[in-house]
């Protein structure tokens, strides 16, 4: 296995920081990383925001879910799913561009996501942890607020980075679903009973496939935040109906 794939299977989430501040060298070098990104048409449909402020990481660490580490954090990256830009520039040239779509709008996101995770790539790369922190697309109010965004523009993730932790070292990655029940060929089939508890088998640990499943579900898809990121998107999208 070469160094690139061997690190694409070890990078797990990394939550718990040390005070060790990354280098400005380190800093350019994911922020390069991410921009070199595959990107539609090379439009980069996406705005990277480095918050930079403590006292709006403070902010954020309580708006996206109250998670404390993203205060603690020693580069904090939101990735914006940015369908204004060219839009203006159309403008700026004279042109008589259509009202941005939905469709717009999901290619701005593959394009931020597929930035954000050069970023993590390259970070791990480097010895420094990374985190995604979907939660930055809840509260949209707030956040159109509090980050200065226009009409159509969403934060699509949010990512934080730091030195790891010791203790981060000894936690273990998470399997994944064996490689059948991701790739199908030729076209898309649900999967039948046997292969959904299969699924989820590598993270029972030790409960029933019936009680894990009912408390991850409350806990996750039935979840308060949950909710809220989908009314938030909804928000988003009215921008774009």
């Amino acid at each position: 296995m070469n160094e690139v794939l061997k690190q694409l299977s070890e990078r797990k989430s990394v939550r718990a920081f040390t005070d060790r501040k990354l280098s400005e060298e380190d800093r350019n070098a994911i922020l390069t990383a991410a921009v070199q990104a595959p990107t539609a048409g090379n439009q980069q449909l996406y705005t990277i925001l480095d918050i930079q402020d403590q006292k709006l990481k403070d902010r954020l660490a309580e708006t996206c879910d109250h998670q404390p580490m993203i205060a603690k954090a020693d580069m904090v990256l939101i990735f914006c799913a940015d369908a204004a830009k060219w839009l203006n520039v159309y403008r700026t040239a004279g042109c008589q561009p259509r009202k941005p779509g939905v469709g717009d709008l999901l290619l701005a996101c593959s394009d931020a996501c597929i930035a954000a995770q050069n970023a993590v790539t390259a970070a791990w790369s480097l010895g420094i942890g990374s985190c995604y922190i979907g939660d930055i697309m809840e509260n949209a109010e707030t956040h159109q607020q509090l980050l200065h965004l226009p009409e159509y523009v969403m934060p699509a993730c949010m990512i934080i980075f730091g030195c790891p932790a010791k203790e981060v070292g000894n936690r273990i990655k998470p399997e994944r679903c064996d490689m059948d029940l991701i790739v199908q060929k030729d076209g898309y089939h649900e999967l039948s009973l046997d292969d959904q508890k299969r699924m989820v088998s590598k993270s029972l640990n030790g409960k029933d496939f019936e009680s894990w499943t009912q408390a991850f579900c409350a806990r996750k898809y039935n979840s308060d935040f949950a909710r809220e990121m989908s009314r938030s998107v909804e928000v988003y999208l009215e921008q774009f109906k």
